[in-house]
């Protein structure tokens, strides 16, 4: 079976698929520049993200990778490090 080259995947929260992250508090703190953090430091920070986030499907760990990569390119997500939790997160830019 061949893929396509690319695929349009849209981050947004799905209040139907049970997060193993929930927290207790809104996800405000610090914007992080995608492109001031370490590129491994931060396809390691979007793999976890994607293994965290998304059920499995017929598409890669790159491919989804990939993806979210784009989105942060193109302003559609953001980096976030929350100053209570003290962990990073990707949201969507509002």
């Amino acid at each position: 079976m061949e893929l396509p080259k690319s695929i349009e995947v849209t981050i947004e929260p799905d209040d139907n698929y049970p997060q193993q992250h929930q927290p207790e508090h809104d996800e405000d703190g610090v914007d992080v520049p995608w492109d001031s953090i370490n590129p491994e430091t931060l396809r390691n920070l979007i793999s976890e993200f994607v293994t965290r986030e998304w059920p499995d499907t017929e598409y890669s760990l790159e491919t989804k990778i990939d993806q979210v990569l784009k989105q942060l390119r193109t302003g559609q997500a953001k980096i976030v490090f929350d100053l209570v939790s003290k962990t990073c997160n990707i949201i969507p830019s509002r």
